[in-house]
């Protein structure tokens, strides 16, 4: 299984590091969609996720339409994560998907409404969280929801058991 974790518009550039970490660590592809709120090569971006930058898989797309038209939301199993959404991201079955391609917005306004409305009853997905509080890190919600697709998927290519004191 494929994992691809799209970013769009991120503005904070220690986020897109520790997603870019989180990537690299679980070999999901990371993209990019522009404009981002800091240069890709910020101390900031780099110092979150410095030693993995090498191993990260990442492309980069000039807009959310741009985005949209090479991977079509239509062809793809694709999930936008929101606040809005309408299921839990532990109700979907991701263990059957060859590739998966999960969206998160910009950290001050998420995803464009216009999209979330289009996909609200097919394609969203939100983590469960007190009604009286806005919303997890971005970082946080990445990080949660990649590991229970990797987990339905029985953590494919990723090393279970340490082997720490064996060597």
């Amino acid at each position: 299984m494929k994992l691809n974790i799209v970013m769009v518009e991120p503005e904070i550039p220690q986020n897109t590091g520790n997603i870019a970490r989180t990537c690299a660590i679980t070999n999901a592809k990371l993209h990019l969609v522009h404009p981002l709120g800091f240069k890709i090569d910020e101390k900031a971006v780099k110092r979150a996720g410095l030693d993995y930058w090498d191993k990260l898989e990442i492309e980069e797309h000039e807009s959310l339409e741009k985005f949209l038209q090479k991977y079509e939301p239509e062809k793809h199993n694709m999930f936008f994560a929101t606040t809005k959404g309408k299921t839990k991201y532990t109700d979907i079955n991701y263990s059957n998907m060859d590739e998966v391609f999960v969206l998160y917005g910009k950290e001050t306004k998420g995803l464009p409404e216009d999209l979330l409305k289009k996909y609200l009853d097919t394609k969203t997905i939100r983590i469960p969280m007190l009604p009286t509080l806005r919303s997890l890190n971005l970082s946080n919600a990445v990080a949660i929801i990649t590991y229970e697709i990797l987990r339905q998927n029985n953590f494919e290519d990723l090393q279970e058991i340490s082997n720490y004191f064996d060597k």
